[in-house]
């Protein structure tokens, strides 16, 4: 009786493993985004108090005047707040929303530039770090920074890659690099990827060959943002410097802002008070980087190699205008670390090139390097940002304390006005400038004098390490005459 020899390339799992993988990166990406608010950042830092309240009141009046400045993700934020109601979730959805968008776009363009066990790897170590993590859960536009240039770069991989382009990727690619540029700092990213395209030999040869009546319609459009943003500054002065610095942005300080910026990136002794969660990056991803650009030497003017580079300088760059910027670091990281496995790899297959052995062998160590940068990054994540006193005093909780212990009382506070009066329109709760004697009130913060016949009843804690001690809960009582 003879026995069928088992060939491994016909079989299902090895044929399909690389869509296995991906539909399976896929879902649990999808599924920890999602649930990001209820697993780590419960609570709200100020800048997301700043962004969620900047974003309700955002008019058309204010648009129509060219109030530009982080558009898309600003109506985005306000919808998500009206449909919604006003909870630390959906303050954080557009974040997540964009994150997932965001994801799905580094995956591709690894795709595009790597072998397809590279990009899953290198996928699988980006979407899943704590940088990412952070960005998709945070409800600022500071995502934005780190969206646009990827998804540019992801067209313009689709517009180079193809002997005859799709004009459809050329009038994305406008439309996306139109609505960057009102995104701070994405000015310089557009300008960079002009010079950087009449600068790469082969960039520039695509160009020239590229139809004629696309080019000049890309031009026109590109062309008409730059007077939309033209009249914004014109309407509102003030933008142009939180479009090219940041807001009450100092010279002096940009070599102290990259100090601070990149402090909780390399900080893997030591935590740094920051709402980044340090180390920022890993040790071991940062090493995987470190193989990576050395790499690139070799062949650098090929624009997949230099574009990484480039990037870095860009990162700093931008981070000596606004600390929160080193975010950014998470695109060229993606690459380079693409390129470190791409070339860990290729050395280890060099090694034994008729050895079907060695490269099954090679799946055990992979295995356990990948699942010590990924699984402790991971808990890091969701126990760092509840336990790590120097990151979750960043955070307030005061929003879902409200909501969970307040129903219809009257609520006087002395900070945010603007931003807690968002929930009369959800919520039975009201917003009071003063106190109106014969009615519970509840106050975010004891009261220095309590008024006559009130009387503290109950005082409502947060889970925060300082100062949890959020609402005083004081009622009325009536005094009858001989009492």
């Amino acid at each position: 009786m003879s026995v069928k020899k088992i060939v491994i390339s016909k079989l299902f799992l090895y044929r399909y493993r690389f869509v296995i993988g991906y539909v399976v990166l896929g879902l649990l990406f999808t599924a920890l985004l999602v649930g990001l608010p209820l697993i780590a950042q419960t609570g709200l830092s100020e800048a997301e108090i700043e962004s969620a309240t900047t974003s309700y009141y955002l008019g058309r009046n204010g648009i129509l005047n060219g109030d530009l400045v982080d558009l898309p993700y600003r109506v985005l934020q306000k919808y998500s707040i009206m449909f919604f109601g006003l909870s630390a979730y959906t303050v954080k959805l557009p974040s997540i929303i964009v994150g997932l968008v965001l994801g799905f776009l580094l995956i591709l363009l690894l795709n595009r530039w790597f072998k397809s066990n590279v990009s899953l790897l290198a996928s699988c170590l980006i979407v899943l770090s704590t940088p990412f993590l952070f960005l998709a859960g945070s409800g600022t536009p500071l995502i934005m920074i780190v969206f646009w240039p990827t998804l540019l770069l992801w067209l313009g991989s689709k517009i180079q890659g193809e002997k005859k382009p799709k004009p459809l990727y050329s009038f994305v690619f406008a439309i996306a690099m139109l609505l960057s540029i009102f995104t701070p700092y994405m000015i310089y990213f557009a300008a960079f990827c002009v010079i950087f395209v009449f600068a790469q030999p082969h960039l520039r040869f695509i160009v020239k060959h590229l139809p004629k009546i696309p080019l000049v319609l890309v031009f026109l459009i590109i062309a008409g943002g730059f007077v939309m943003l033209g009249f914004s500054i014109y309407n509102h002065p003030e933008a142009i410097m939180e479009l090219l610095f940041a807001r009450d942005y100092n010279v002096s300080n940009f070599f102290s802002n990259i100090t601070t910026g990149l402090s909780p990136v390399f900080s893997w002794y030591t935590s740094v008070e920051s709402v980044f969660l340090s180390p920022l990056i890993s040790l071991p991803t940062f090493a995987l980087a470190l193989i990576g650009l050395f790499s690139t030497t070799k062949g650098f003017f090929a624009s997949r190699n230099s574009i990484a580079t480039v990037l870095l300088v860009f990162a700093l760059v931008i981070t000596g205008f606004n600390p929160d910027a080193v975010v950014f670091l998470v695109l060229p990281f993606a690459i380079l670390v693409a390129h470190g496995i791409k070339y860990l790899l290729e050395k280890w297959y060099g090694l034994f090139p008729e050895n079907p052995y060695a490269r099954i062998f090679a799946l055990l160590p992979l295995t356990v390097l990948f699942g010590i940068m990924i699984i402790p990054g991971l808990l890091q994540y969701m126990y760092g940002y509840r336990y790590n006193p120097n990151v979750a005093d960043e955070f307030d909780y005061k929003l879902a304390v409200i909501r969970k212990n307040l129903t219809d009382e009257k609520l006087l506070l002395n900070e945010h006005r603007n931003f807690y009066q968002i929930l009369e329109e959800s919520t039975d709760i009201k917003i009071v400038d003063a106190i109106q004697p014969g009615e519970k009130l509840a106050v975010l913060g004891p009261l220095e004098e309590v008024p006559e016949n009130y009387q503290l009843s109950r005082i409502i804690t947060s889970p925060m390490r300082d100062n949890s001690d959020i609402i005083y809960l004081y009622t009325y009582s009536e005094v009858t005459e001989g009492e």
